[in-house]
């Protein structure tokens, strides 16, 4: 008797920050589940160069240092993943920005706003954009069968708002909301559309609050498991949605919180 295996084997998947946190946990399954990976990253060479070297290399996984802070910075990465392996089947758009500082509606810098939304949501937009024109064209398989996977990563931020941080819920509230419009207009193309909605996850960028003194009870408080999620705990819900065990769910939100917030 077998077991059950979550198998990607001919796959081709690109991960937004994916050199570490949360895509970097997913790029190390999608790989282990037999796909070959493209991902971007910013800064962390060195960390994107060991993980490449870990998963076996440029021939199944590649790295690629590229800003995503505008629609037109979206568009280029799908074409460099068609570049490297031929196809796109998958997109994982998981990269983001959150302020950690607290900032009033009233005392926000302008350039923040725009800053966090042409992250969040702008370069989403170009990303999405592109590798749905290239879904579209590898054709339409059978019925019941997948002719891509866009696994959009929010926040619980996006579903109950979060106070002083209005810019980061305001850009994950709209990619729920770009997950539910574009999984009702690219069903008849065989193209699967979720979203996976975190809470505190352990990673660098929520490093700063999980280790302030004052700050991290409050976290912890709001958590019925009492912990925060592991980078691995939500790249697996992300890797389920890409397979065929998935094949029945489409604009759906995946609540990876602990308990936090129970709403879709």
């Amino acid at each position: 008797m077998s077991g059950v295996t979550l198998s990607l084997t001919g796959k081709v998947a690109l991960i937004t920050g994916g050199s570490r946190g949360i895509g970097a946990a997913a790029v190390r399954l999608f790989r282990e589940a037999g796909a070959h990976v493209v991902f971007n990253y910013r800064s962390a060479k060195a960390a994107a160069d060991a993980l490449c070297s870990e998963l076996g290399g440029a021939k199944y996984c590649v790295g690629i240092e590229q800003d995503l802070s505008s629609s037109e910075q979206g568009r280029p990465l799908v074409e460099a993943t068609v570049g490297a392996f031929g196809r796109i089947d998958i997109l994982v758009a998981n990269h983001g920005v959150w302020p950690s500082e607290d900032a009033s509606i009233a005392t926000m810098p302008e350039s923040q706003w725009h800053h966090t939304l042409a992250v969040n949501l702008d370069s989403v937009f170009g990303l999405t954009q592109a590798a749905v024109a290239h879904m579209q064209r590898q054709g339409r398989p059978a019925l019941g069968q997948a002719a891509g996977h866009i696994v959009f990563v929010s926040s619980t931020a996006g579903q109950r708002g979060e106070a002083f941080h209005a810019d980061y819920a305001a850009s994950k509230g709209a990619i729920i909301s770009l997950t539910k419009g574009l999984a009702t207009e690219l069903a008849p193309d065989g193209i699967y559309v979720n979203c996976v909605a975190p809470g505190w996850v352990e990673t660098e960028m929520s490093l700063p609050a999980l280790n302030d003194p004052a700050t991290a009870p409050k976290i912890f408080a709001t958590i019925p498991l009492g912990r925060v999620a592991r980078p691995t705990e939500v790249a697996a819900p992300i890797l389920f949605l890409c397979t065929p065990y998935a094949g029945f769910m489409t604009g759906e939100i995946v609540n990876v919180n602990g308990g936090a917030v129970l709403a879709g």
